[in-house]
């Protein structure tokens, strides 16, 4: 049996933690208050093999997964120290930094072990057993091999990646790209719409993961194209629900204090740190969320774009 320590106890911590410990695994989850855990996944609950606590990790662990948004990771991973590798499991830039999670991670631990966990996950299903599948980024050729077996198994299939660059970028990505999906939803703009952006998405995904010195192979696999296309089609993304209330004429946030919504703090992040890429469909994501265009503005800009072969 391996220890497991998941720091964050939202939707995608907890369903994480039900994983492991129906794995066989000893699992402590950290929350902030251990009373409410699990309260963002409702219909599931921890099981006894799930320890809630608020104390951070202070004993060796097999693996510490940091299932906080990534606006938040810098605070949290500050606290920590380094009992076991990291592997971090949220999707998004940060702010201000443009930094992508294991360059938070390795300005605040150099030298320590670290992956990033990435791929069309759903916390809800996770938590029931379906199948599913990721990837784990992770350059070090040891440690890779060595996640995937003691997080891997069940319901839950893990592949190897050796580019967590590639991994951390699909992940940012996919959810600027799930925005504008739910944009063209929400304005009623019809399904040949949606299938048109998320295959230039797919283009967009790639273009950026290249740009900046990820493979190309990420871009197809589960981390890129799987997960961008669960987080356009299913109902349950957060980034496609508030894509949907902005084609509506409605905020992206309406709550400020529920759930986080990754994409929309990560798309400018985004545009900020692909200078000089093009990323039209991103771009005008980050333009609608800070009021720079209205919906028929981004829908007629993306319209009128100089007729070019595909890529």
């Amino acid at each position: 049996m391996n220890s497991i320590a998941v720091i964050g106890a939202g939707a995608w911590g907890c369903a994480l933690a039900i994983h492991l410990a129906r794995a066989g695994h000893g699992v402590t989850l950290w929350a902030r208050d251990p009373a409410s855990a699990g309260h963002r996944l409702p219909g599931h609950k921890l099981p006894p093999g799930v320890a809630v606590t608020a104390a951070l990790p202070d004993t060796p662990q097999d693996a510490v997964l940091l299932a906080v948004p990534a606006q938040h990771l810098r605070s949290v991973a500050a606290r920590l120290r380094p009992v076991g590798p990291f592997v971090a499991c949220a999707k998004g830039i940060e702010r201000g930094t443009l930094r992508l999670p294991l360059e938070i991670l390795a300005e605040l631990h150099p030298g320590h072990p670290a992956a990033v966990l990435g791929g069309p996950n759903f916390a809800h299903e996770v938590a029931a057993g379906l199948p599913a599948a990721a990837a784990v980024g992770c350059a070090d050729p040891e440690l890779r091999p060595r996640l995937v077996d003691v997080l891997g198994g069940g319901a839950l299939r893990l592949y190897g990646n050796d580019d967590p660059l590639g991994v951390q970028l699909g992940g940012a990505a996919k959810n600027v790209i799930a925005i504008a999906a739910g944009v063209v939803a929400g304005a009623g703009l019809g399904e040949n719409a949606r299938a048109a952006l998320v295959t230039r998405g797919v283009a967009e995904l790639s273009r950026l993961i290249v740009a900046l010195g990820g493979a190309a192979h990420t871009a197809a696999g589960l981390s890129g194209l799987g997960d961008l296309l669960l987080t356009c089609t299913g109902n349950a993304s957060r980034n496609f629900q508030a894509g949907l209330a902005l084609g509506r004429g409605q905020p992206a946030v309406p709550d400020p204090h529920g759930p986080v919504v990754e994409g929309v703090a990560t798309a400018p992040a985004l545009i900020a740190r692909a200078m000089g890429i093009e990323l039209p469909i991103c771009a005008a994501v980050a333009a609608l969320l800070e009021g720079r265009l209205t919906v028929p503005g981004a829908i007629a800009a993306l319209m009128r774009r100089p007729v070019r072969d595909e890529d």
